[in-house]
């Protein structure tokens, strides 16, 4: 099936960021499976209701090769997507895109989008809690990295500064998660860290 922007350029399913959709750990899942499995474990255990967002698509070609079956052949996103996930925590709007490299040493900024981090901006004037969450794959690290840090070098690559984030900065200003059994994804320690530094009760 193709699917387009809605530039009109090709989707690459599967994609997330610069690199192809990889294998992390033993497991074999992507990010993606990985953080759905985390919120299906939040939502059971009455933690969080935290959802990938589901994203707009226009239908403009199907085929019936029999007549009870429809195999859509061609389809855009109706409007640009913005981040992959959100939801409520202890009364908190939470919004948050889940990114990941196979670089050692940084984290290319080319893996937001403008709109994205925009979006994210404007929930964080709301008082959301909001971050990227960055998988290091080679290194098999994972940081909530806040979107105030991030601005940092977002904006200095608009000003001709470099174009991606140090590990060393992300170490510094982030929060580094430990992938467990339940939930395979933690996130929620390094929110509860967001909100214990938004209320500035954090303690290193």
């Amino acid at each position: 099936m193709a699917i387009h922007y809605p530039n009109g350029k090709a989707y690459e399913q599967g994609r997330q960021t610069e690199d192809a959709a990889v294998n992390y750990g033993s497991r074999g899942m992507t990010l993606e499976a990985e953080l759905n499995a985390s919120n299906q474990y939040y939502r059971a255990a009455k933690r969080a209701v935290i959802y990938k967002k589901p994203t707009p698509i226009q239908i403009v070609k199907v085929d019936y090769p029999q007549r009870s079956q429809a195999v859509i052949k061609e389809a855009y996103f109706k409007t640009p997507s913005t981040t992959d996930y959100n939801g409520v925590y202890q009364g908190y709007y939470v919004d948050f895109d889940a990114k990941e490299t196979k670089n050692k040493a940084s984290f290319p900024l080319k893996n937001f989008h403008p709109h994205q981090v925009a979006h994210l901006n404007a929930c964080l004037a709301q008082g959301g809690i909001c971050f990227a969450l960055i998988r290091f794959v080679t290194l098999k690290r994972l940081f909530v990295y806040p979107v105030s840090a991030l601005n940092h070098w977002w904006e200095a690559s608009l000003q001709n500064g470099r174009k991606s984030i140090p590990l060393k900065a992300i170490e510094q200003a982030g929060f580094e998660l430990h992938p467990q059994l339940q939930p395979l994804i933690p996130y929620l320690d390094g929110v509860d860290w967001l909100i214990e530094t938004k209320r500035g009760t954090y303690h290193a």
